[in-house]
């Protein structure tokens, strides 16, 4: 007998709303977004500033919880888990691509990108080898001893990259991540993300330029808060 549908999904967003409270009102940031992704899927969300797409995205990677609604992971309501345990499966499970890189100045790439690894308690021998392999992934392993401030904003996005991918996380979440690049290393980093997706990794793109979107499979549109479209763009098997 086949598997339902649903055990199938990576992720799984019922009517979730975000409300923040300013002042004596209430903000809306979302307003009932529903959409399931599955395993292996590229994913753009995308949307313009004040959209929330953003806020979809801290709640996707479990930086924060939705108001309301649901949000399964893997088949689990993660409004279940404790805040260690949201932590321990975003450690484990996800793996966050950032517009402003977040790489610690002081640190060679190489630690940069074994960073997650201590929080999981990798011992030392292994995470070195495991940031490795991951630099060699994006094609930096002949930048593996350079401090953030020797690279180009490609090669530091590469590293932040690599760092995102050394827990074999099989979702990856990129905000914005060619925002701070010219168009050339713009290009480079569309082609590591689309290689990456080739090898598996489901990737979900947030984005307010449809030239980004038009790279992945599927485009989810957000307005005011809500899912306006949900298009296949591409092929999917």
């Amino acid at each position: 007998m086949a598997e339902p549908e649903e055990s199938r999904r990576l992720l799984e967003v019922t009517d979730v709303t975000r409300r923040y409270r300013l002042g004596d009102a209430d903000v809306w940031a979302l307003r009932g977004v529903t959409f399931a992704l599955e395993p292996g899927e590229s994913v753009a969300i995308i949307g313009p500033s004040g959209s929330g797409k953003s806020t979809l995205l801290h709640i996707l990677g479990l930086l924060d919880r939705p108001t309301g609604g649901s949000y399964r992971f893997a088949g689990v309501e993660t409004s279940s888990l404790s805040d260690d345990n949201q932590a321990r499966l975003r450690n484990r499970a996800i793996g966050f691509v950032f517009q402003s890189f977040n790489l610690v100045a002081g640190e060679s790439a190489l630690e940069n990108v074994a960073a997650p690894l201590v929080y999981a308690g990798v011992k030392r021998r292994e995470r070195a080898e495991r940031a490795a392999a991951a630099l060699e992934r994006v094609g930096l392993a002949d930048r593996m001893r350079h401090d953030p401030s020797q690279l180009s904003g490609g090669q530091r996005q590469r590293v932040a990259i690599a760092r995102a991918l050394v827990t074999e996380p099989p979702l990856l979440l990129a905000d914005e991540p060619t925002g701070n690049l010219d168009s050339d290393s713009t290009r480079d980093i569309l082609e590591v993300i689309a290689t990456l997706h080739a090898q598996g990794i489901t990737v979900v793109t947030i984005t307010h330029e449809q030239e980004i979107a038009a790279q992945a499979q599927r485009v989810v549109h957000i307005a005011d808060g809500r899912v306006v479209s949900d298009d296949r763009v591409g092929v999917t098997t």
